[in-house]
């Protein structure tokens, strides 16, 4: 055995082999060395030290432990900030994948479908900074201000009048005390009796243009069975006019509503003002009555809906950050359904199936795996959610309209000025994402294979 020749190949004979396999290791680390240095300084570096950071107290110099992450539960303000972030991740992925979905959907039948979709896709141009100042002006609640509420008003004052003079009040010791919002008369009338209401606080600019003096019709007498009388603006322009009556260049305020009330306190009659603020009440059962100015002829204008007050400054939010992801979702799940087989489909119609059952049945089914990155993806960016809530939140809505993202800038960096707290946010929002993140790295992965 001894004699026969070594087939073993010589130690020598595999050195340049091995030298070429360390060259390119070299190289590949070459190459690969400046992005672990970044990764290491922008993403390890930073979570090492916001875990560490979190064990210390505000200053940074007493180790507290875990007692960060317990005050962390304890405050009310994290826990409102836990539960809008809660909101969040259910509402906001859920909503924006089914438009997604249904915009992907009706775009593939429409002729102008490109253009359409870029429109769409528009928003995501804009800067959050940018999308949160635009969505913060269109909230105002001020309808000349803000353009929601200025329809929102435009519709309600199609369908309902406004008040007419909601700046109008009577003047103490004319005859006109307060009343359920109103002015009532402070003595009774009788059929055949005229009585003048006079009101001021109406800027003679938002008198109605088509008004008319008032005097004619506080000096027609009343018929025996008739109450009538006068509703004016006791101001005389350019002054010398006399309180409590009516003066010939006063106006009479058309479109107010006068009700004769018996003595019981039902309304026996209703009428409303003429041009010349006249009214008048005939067929009145012999009696005494109180004349009263009920509270719609004072309310205030409809001034809209308070978008950003605390009950709906969250939903506001979401709103503002659904216009600018939708043309996301909807891109991504319009190129699933792009790579979808045309065959199924075709067989399905050609089996009966309508379009509805074609949606639910094959659609959704095959779009699955596209649709479940889309959510994932959403709620990991929902989760990080700052510069919207930050900017299109008011101040004294500020708090109730948080999510853990912007409550951890506050309570460091926004006035709290406790880093390790706030570390320990930011400890707790890294844990809440990691496992999305991990989902949407394995559903890659198995795509892929």
């Amino acid at each position: 055995m001894s004699g026969m020749p070594s087939t073993a190949p010589a130690r020598g004979a595999a050195t340049p082999r091995r030298r070429a396999q360390r060259r390119r290791r070299m190289i590949a680390w070459v190459f690969v060395l400046p992005a672990l240095l970044l990764l290491g300084a922008l993403v390890l570096y930073p979570v090492f030290f916001s875990l560490g950071r979190s064990l210390f107290d505000a200053s940074g110099d007493t180790f507290v432990g875990g007692a960060n992450y317990v005050e962390m539960f304890r405050d009310p303000a994290t826990l409102k900030a836990v539960r809008n972030s809660t909101i969040w991740v259910v509402v906001a992925p859920v909503l924006l994948t089914g438009l997604g979905l249904v915009l992907a959907v009706l775009t593939e039948k429409i002729r102008w479908a490109t253009a359409f979709k870029l429109v769409l896709f528009l928003p995501m141009a804009v800067s959050f900074l940018a999308a949160g100042i635009i969505f913060r002006l269109a909230y105002e609640q001020n309808p000349e201000r803000g353009v929601i509420n200025a329809v929102v008003v435009g519709v309600h004052d199609t369908f309902t009048d406004s008040s007419p003079y909601p700046k109008a009040r009577a003047r103490e010791g004319d005859g006109l005390v307060p009343a359920d919002g109103g002015y009532r008369t402070e003595a009774t009338a009788r059929p055949g009796q005229s009585v003048p209401l006079g009101l001021v606080g109406v800027p003679p600019t938002e008198v109605p243009s088509g008004a008319e003096p008032a005097a004619a019709a506080a000096a027609e007498p009343a018929g025996d069975d008739e109450l009538r009388g006068v509703v004016y603006l006791d101001f005389t322009p350019g002054g010398g006019g006399q309180p409590g009556v009516v003066d010939p260049k006063e106006q009479g305020l058309p479109g107010m509503t006068v009700e004769a009330v018996k003595d019981g306190g039902d309304v026996a009659a209703r009428t409303t003002t003429g041009d010349d603020g006249s009214y008048s009440f005939t067929g009145l059962a012999d009696g005494s009555y109180t004349l009263r100015l009920p509270a719609a002829n004072f309310a205030e204008p409809y001034q809209g809906v308070n978008w950003l007050g605390p009950a709906l400054v969250t939903p506001a939010v979401i709103g503002a950050y659904l216009w600018i992801w939708t043309g996301f979702a909807m891109v991504l799940i319009g190129a699933g359904l792009a790579a979808m087989p045309r065959e199924t489909l075709e067989a399905a119609r050609m089996d009966g199936a309508n379009e509805w059952q074609i949606f639910h049945r094959i659609t959704v089914p095959l779009l699955a795996p596209v649709l479940t990155v889309v959510f994932v993806t959403l709620v990991i960016n929902v989760m990080k959610v700052f510069d919207l809530v930050y900017i299109i939140a008011p101040g004294p809505v500020q708090e109730d309209a948080n999510v853990l993202a912007t409550q951890m800038w506050l309570v460091s960096f926004g006035g709290g000025n406790d880093q390790g707290l706030g570390s320990a946010l930011a400890v707790l929002l890294l844990l809440l994402v990691v496992p999305a993140m991990i989902f949407n790295i394995r559903r890659f992965r198995r795509s892929e294979s």
